[in-house]
């Protein structure tokens, strides 16, 4: 995003309860939105059936319902754009695993289950549940994985939303790390 994009971005932001604000800000966050996106789901597995505009545009409705925002710049937009669409693939994934449970799919025999790819939903889901559990023993570190890795923000942006220093969110994101692999290896 260039400089000035950058700073009409704050500007728009400022005026967010403006509809006509709103309108103006996609077409300058479009693309940033969408490489978001595209990280998110590069984390996914391959036949991913949700498409990375098909997120974006998911996560922005559910960004233009925030109310009563005061937002902090950018960098915290994107924050919580990342937010937004990490809710989205893990909504996307209890529903994927609820119709595994018989939601409504097909029977298959033992040798054709043996065949299907293995899914990353499940694997999302622990990722979120550990990380829900990581915010009840410290609310931060859990922020700044999400700001991290799924808001793909750089340190310097992490700590300009937390409002901490850059070796703080260094600390943070290598002892969330360490505690998300336990939790998550240890349940596996």
């Amino acid at each position: 995003m260039e400089h000035s994009d950058s700073h009409e971005v704050t500007r728009i932001l400022q005026e967010w309860d403006s509809d006509e604000a709103r309108a103006r800000l996609m077409p300058l966050v479009y693309n940033e939105l969408r490489r978001l996106a595209q990280a998110h789901l590069r984390r996914e597995r391959p036949d991913h059936t949700l498409q990375p505009t098909a997120l974006v545009h998911e996560a922005y409705l559910r960004l233009v319902d925030q109310s009563r925002v005061e937002w902090q710049g950018r960098a915290h937009f994107y924050g919580v754009a990342a937010q937004m669409m990490r809710r989205v693939l893990i909504d996307h994934a209890r529903a994927r695993a609820s119709e595994k449970r018989g939601g409504g799919g097909r029977r298959l025999s033992l040798d054709e289950a043996a065949e299907l790819p293995e899914e990353r939903a499940d694997e999302l889901l622990a990722l979120d549940e550990a990380l829900v559990r990581l915010a009840g023993v410290d609310e931060r570190k859990s922020r700044v994985v999400e700001l991290r890795f799924f808001g793909g923000l750089s340190v310097a942006e992490t700590a300009r939303v937390l409002g901490v220093h850059t070796a703080t969110v260094e600390r943070d994101w290598v002892v969330a790390k360490a505690w998300l692999y336990r939790e998550i290896g240890g349940a596996a």
